[in-house]
């Protein structure tokens, strides 16, 4: 709506001082065109818009002039939970409120802390998603969102590790875990997480349900997190590890490797140590032990340390001419 619109703009050269107006396009998404008409709509209707000429000029507030048109919306209000999660909030379809209402409250504070907080966004970003590991396309999120808000039951068809099922769920809420997307609901098989990227269709019932009145989403997913871990370990890792692939077990295991480095024994007089690392089933364990090259030695088990070997000869077999030329391999530091 153009008066939306014209209160962002407001807030803007309040906020931010002197802004052209392409500068003013491209942070109300509209074209410079518009942002000419919405200056003079502004000015005739008392605003104390002043146009600076020359190459470092632009758009500025009348000084000692500010607004207190800055009463929240609902979703803006919401949407200030996510406001270290922008791409979050774009995702859930909350990104426009956002900025509207980081605005708003920008605009609202005094001078001192007005600035206090125009530094710190300034200066600190958070970047949620992990390294290395792009996010899943949610395309469903904003549906399944809506109805998390709006208590109305689901039916999902979903692809889970042992294929596709047809699901009907009662969404409870939503979870961002490095960088992916987790819904918590509650269904014929009590309180169960879906992942959203692996959600394929999804349709809302008209029908609503009843939120247990105890449910606390942080702890379910503390409990659904840990379960999920405990389900994957399948057994233990016996391994003896140079300097180097014991600063390597934590970047290639994560916290399965630091927990395993914090375990770690005593160095021996070549400097390497002797640590157990949780693993999952063998045929796993076996790929992910060989990124760790020359930097590990597998103690145990027999049968994980036999896997290891039959693997390496196959590879050596497949690479026949490998010691002709040498070859001089830098690892990760």
């Amino acid at each position: 709506m153009r008066a939306d619109r014209l209160l962002s703009l407001l807030l803007l050269l309040q906020n931010r001082g002197r802004l052209t107006a392409p500068e003013l396009a491209r942070e109300l998404e509209v074209s410079v065109r518009t942002v000419y008409r919405d200056i003079e709509a502004l000015s005739a209707s008392g605003v104390p818009v002043l146009a600076d000429r020359g190459p470092s000029g632009g758009y500025r507030l009348l000084d000692g002039y500010r607004t207190r048109l800055t009463g929240l919306t609902g979703d803006e209000a919401g949407s200030l939970l996510l406001a270290a999660l922008p791409q979050a909030a774009a995702e859930l379809g909350l990104g426009a409120e956002l900025a509207a209402a980081q605005l708003k409250l920008q605009a609202a504070l005094p001078d001192g802390p007005g600035e206090h907080a125009r530094r710190v966004r300034e200066r600190f970003h958070l970047d949620a998603p992990a390294w290395f590991r792009a996010g899943d396309p949610v395309p469903h999120l904003g549906t399944i969102a809506e109805a998390v808000w709006r208590q109305r039951r689901l039916w999902l068809r979903y692809r889970s590790w042992s294929g596709e099922a047809r699901r009907t769920a009662d969404p409870l809420g939503l979870v961002l875990k490095g960088g992916i997307w987790y819904l918590v609901a509650t269904g014929e098989r009590g309180i169960r997480t879906y992942r959203v990227g692996r959600v394929l269709a999804c349709e809302t019932a008209e029908e609503t349900f009843e939120r247990p009145a105890d449910f606390d989403l942080a702890a379910a997913w503390r409990e659904s997190a840990r379960a999920m871990e405990a389900g994957r370990i399948r057994g233990e890792a016996r391994l003896r590890l140079s300097p180097r692939g014991l600063r390597l077990l934590p970047a290639k295991f994560g916290a399965l490797g630091e927990r395993a480095v914090d375990g770690a024994g005593p160095a021996d007089a070549e400097g390497w140590v002797t640590v157990t690392l949780a693993v999952e089933s063998l045929e796993v364990a076996v790929h992910d032990l060989l990124g760790l090259g020359l930097e590990a030695e597998v103690l145990g088990p027999d049968d994980l340390r036999a896997a290891l070997g039959e693997l390496i000869r196959r590879l050596a077999a497949r690479y026949p001419d490998g010691g002709s030329t040498p070859v001089h391999l830098t690892a990760d530091p």
